[in-house]
């Protein structure tokens, strides 16, 4: 934001509530200081009179010692709008802080997050349960004094394996063979393991009254080992019949403390690790989360590495789309003949991966202040012939095999409805939000790297529904092409790193928030550097968890069949959701 629309807001905030909203006056720090007292009012006069009507991400911040905790927020305006910060503080003995889902139902997961993890209670909260972690477990695993079995070192490098050398594994450490370490006293012959109760009383309990005729009503588990939910996902329903009146999302399968974890790493280790958060699109993680520690650097990329950077976002985003759009006709029923088509194109798309960073997949390309390695003129006629020659006609084969196929439209269509409202409320992202109708791309919003200097439409939808996201994506995969054919033509020669490249980095202290429109929606990291080689704080706003939270309102009153279809219209990756 510029000074002077941050001193008008300041001006506003001072008037409407006497001084006591604060701007955030620490060194590299910025946004503003709520009272929880008032944080709901405050709030509701951001979304309503301010017109802030997003709710980006929630975060929550352990400030051991100094026994407090913080909570974050990041919301914007769906009109387009640099990112808005506010804060509110707790004592850290008894973490409490208002519930702002009634304010912004998008929160409910993330503050489910911060409560299962950090132990941040929030009040008024509608099913504060754990998401991640099971009912029962010890600690919250996320606090800067919590430690896992054998722990050795809070950062890395560990002493054990850097300098000198002498690495083990803790499962060797125990005759369990495993991470483990069982509470003094534990009898597994009765031991008795804490049921889902809690799960299953807020599923049963948000139902109504009876209407009509009345019939029974089953609760089933969609999952987790099932190919239908692609991972180890789990959808609880009441079923009515096959139609579903009520479902829970059940995560956390894949949890392993990521957060903690890029905590523990130093900031340029941390960047293979987003590689694994959606391993789909790991040139986009990439990116993200390098804008973010780039802006606390203060540095930027040289121009060639900006326009590798985007060209490689795009060929992620193409690849990511062609891989849901086949794989959601296998949810249909087609067999796997779509998903064929969509891998071959995919396959294509990782040789150019592999050629520029060694990997496939998991591809650990950017760096703080440009990339890994130069690309080629070859890899850049390979790129052209790719994009010019064989991909568009590919996605006119797939719009014309799949468009109008009338199984696909009377499955699809009005199907999963989502309006512009609840599209917004939910906090969903990415091509979801754009098939309810709002224009709304990060790329144009908030414009991070070079993406201004491109022709590109932003493709909306109508209805809301699965066949205006199957559209979207389609339409998404031609602007990916423009952009990248515009982006061949004016890359420039010249260096591909700002300095020298380097194995550690010393950030500035302060905090960042940055975020990029990757395939699946918003990709957003909050980092906080105290001035040390390991971040105090690093946190992923991962749009395939945050778009789940719209996963119920969806479903509720569709066929246990369409269910299917819905979640795979929402695209999913169980590495980000669960991290």
């Amino acid at each position: 934001m510029t000074e002077a629309v941050v001193n008008d807001i300041t001006l506003l905030l001072n008037e409407k509530f006497n001084l006591r909203v604060i701007p955030d006056s620490r060194p590299g720090y910025s946004g503003y200081i709520v009272p929880g007292d008032i944080l709901l009012s405050f709030c509701i006069f951001l979304k309503t009179e301010l017109g802030f009507d997003y709710l980006s991400s929630v975060t929550g911040v352990d400030y051991f010692p100094e026994q407090r905790m913080e909570v974050v927020y990041h919301v914007y305006k769906t009109a387009g709008c640099p990112v808005f910060c506010f804060k509110t503080t707790t004592d850290r003995e008894n973490s409490s802080v208002p519930s702002i889902v009634s304010v912004y139902p998008g929160a409910e997961f993330q503050e489910r997050e911060a409560w299962d993890l950090l132990g941040i209670r929030f009040e008024g909260h509608p099913d504060l349960r754990r998401i991640f972690m099971w009912e029962g477990f010890n600690g919250f695993p996320l606090r800067k004094d919590w430690h896992e079995p054998y722990f050795e070192e809070d950062f890395k490098p560990l002493k054990s394996r850097w300098p000198d050398g002498h690495g083990f594994r803790a499962e060797d450490s125990n005759h369990f063979h495993d991470n483990i370490e069982l509470p003094a006293g534990f009898n597994p012959d009765s031991f008795t393991p804490e049921d889902e109760e809690p799960l299953y009383k807020t599923l049963l309990g948000s139902l109504g009254g009876e209407k009509g005729l009345k019939t029974d009503q089953i609760v089933v588990n969609l999952g987790p080992q099932h190919p239908s939910t692609h991972g180890v996902f789990r959808m609880a329903v009441v079923l009515e019949g096959e139609t579903i009146v009520e479902l829970k999302p059940v995560m956390g399968y894949l949890h392993r403390n990521h957060e903690k974890i890029g905590e523990r790493n130093t900031f340029i280790q941390n960047m293979p690790y987003t590689d694994r958060l959606d391993y789909i699109t790991s040139m986009s993680n990439n990116f993200g989360y390098a804008i973010t520690v780039e802006k606390l650097m203060g540095i930027k990329p040289p121009e060639r590495a900006e326009y590798i950077r985007v060209i490689m976002a795009e060929l992620t985003r193409i690849s990511s789309h062609m891989m849901n759009i086949g794989f959601m006709m296998n949810d249909l029923g087609a067999f796997f003949t779509p998903a064929l088509y969509g891998l071959e194109e995919r396959e294509l798309i990782l040789d150019i991966f592999e050629a520029v960073s060694g990997s496939r997949m998991m591809c650990n390309y950017f760096r703080f202040g440009g990339v890994f390695k130069d690309v080629s003129d070859t890899i850049l006629a390979k790129i052209k012939a790719l994009v010019e020659n064989r991909l568009p006609g590919k996605i006119d084969d797939f719009d014309r095999y799949l468009t109008n196929n009338e199984i696909l439209m009377s499955r699809c269509i009005g199907v999963g409805v989502l309006t512009r409202e609840q599209a917004i409320s939910l906090s969903t992202t990415g091509p979801i939000l754009r098939a309810s109708g709002i224009k709304h791309d990060l790329r144009k919003a908030d414009p991070y790297s070079i993406y201004d200097r491109f022709e590109f439409d932003i493709p909306v939808g109508t209805h809301g529904d699965v066949y205006d996201r199957y559209k979207i994506r389609l339409e998404e995969v031609r602007q990916s092409l423009r952009i990248i054919k515009q982006a061949l033509k004016d890359i420039p020669t010249g260096p591909i790193m700002t300095g020298k490249p380097q194995y550690m980095v010393r950030v500035p202290a302060g905090e960042s928030y940055g975020h990029v429109e990757g395939p699946k929606g918003e990709l957003g990291y909050y980092v906080i550097s105290n001035g040390k080689p390991n971040p105090f704080r690093y946190h992923v706003r991962a749009p395939s968890f945050i778009n789940l939270t719209s996963l119920a309102k969806m479903s509720v009153g569709e066929k246990i069949a369409d269910v299917i279809v819905i979640l795979g219209a929402i695209d999913i990756i169980l590495g980000e959701v669960d991290r």
